[in-house]
């Protein structure tokens, strides 16, 4: 896979509405965006700009680490370890841990979405109050998630 080369930068006041120093927890297709050639620039404004401001703490869930490697060994994307890790340290992403709570937030958690790596992404988001960036519309099915796109 030919890597993109993000890297966050300083934005002018204007364009950091959105995002005052919130962190947000990103779906795996966005990590992945951002470590495709182009990848970045095909994000809406809104995603762009929290990536790019300096104040946003960007965490991706250990649970997309997993799910990379699992689809990269499986040959349904071509995302190395190496790759994913450039990505993650370009991009100032910070590896975000799965705790017993998010797991037992899955316990109740409605099957409204059926990919466990993105139910866990869900869990996680709903047990620790985080914002999710995302694209999917299954994402906005459950209740209290919060999603920004």
């Amino acid at each position: 896979m030919k890597t993109g080369h993000v890297h966050r930068k300083i934005l002018t006041l204007g364009s950091v509405a959105m995002s005052n120093g919130r962190r947000f927890l990103l779906d795996t297709h966005v990590v992945v965006s951002l470590g495709i050639r182009g990848g970045f620039d095909a994000l809406p404004d809104k995603v762009r700009h929290i990536v790019e401001n300096p104040e946003s703490e960007l965490l991706v869930s250990v649970a997309s680490q997993v799910e990379v490697a699992i689809k990269n060994q499986l040959g349904k994307l071509e995302l190395s370890r190496e790759e994913l890790l450039l990505v993650c340290r370009n991009a100032d992403l910070n590896w975000y841990p799965i705790r017993s709570r998010h797991a037992d937030q899955l316990f109740g958690l409605p099957m409204h979405h059926k990919d466990p790596f993105d139910r866990l992404i869900i869990a996680t988001a709903l047990s620790d109050d985080l914002p999710v960036v995302s694209k999917d519309e299954q994402f906005r099915l459950y209740k209290g998630l919060q999603i920004v796109w």
